[in-house]
């Protein structure tokens, strides 16, 4: 996705919708957060709080996307941090994993996988 492509759909409310909340009430790819269970919390309250932070982490992560394809637009490899080279291979270790296990993502435009894989940057329809 163009950065903004990217930018514009991080701003619908699908984007914000997809994958899990985040206390932010953002997905995963809009916000970056490390998930840590609460002791004494039952297995569904923790499974409930790691989706609330899961969602948070996508918004966080299309946004730092934006800025990097921003920054760098001619993709000039010398151009980018050590950080946006780290953060861009998560992104594409993120998208690897759920086109694999996500076949739906590939080609169902309604599903929450392939909401969630644009908020990384990646629109499945586009491969």
């Amino acid at each position: 996705m163009t950065p903004n492509e990217l930018r514009n759909w991080l701003e619908q409310e699908q984007s914000q919708t997809s994958g899990w909340a985040g206390s932010s009430g953002e997905t995963i790819g809009h916000e970056r957060l490390v998930m840590t269970p609460s002791i004494g919390r039952t297995r569904s309250q923790n499974s409930s709080i790691y989706q609330t932070e899961l969602r948070a982490k996508a918004s966080g992560s299309g946004r730092r996307i934006v800025r990097i394809l921003e920054h760098n637009p001619a993709a000039n490899p010398s151009e980018y941090s050590d950080q946006d080279i780290d953060h861009m291979r998560r992104v594409v270790s993120y998208c690897k994993r759920h086109l694999a296990q996500e076949e739906r993502a590939k080609h169902d435009t309604s599903s929450k996988s392939y909401r969630s894989l644009k908020n990384w940057g990646h629109d499945a329809l586009k491969e």
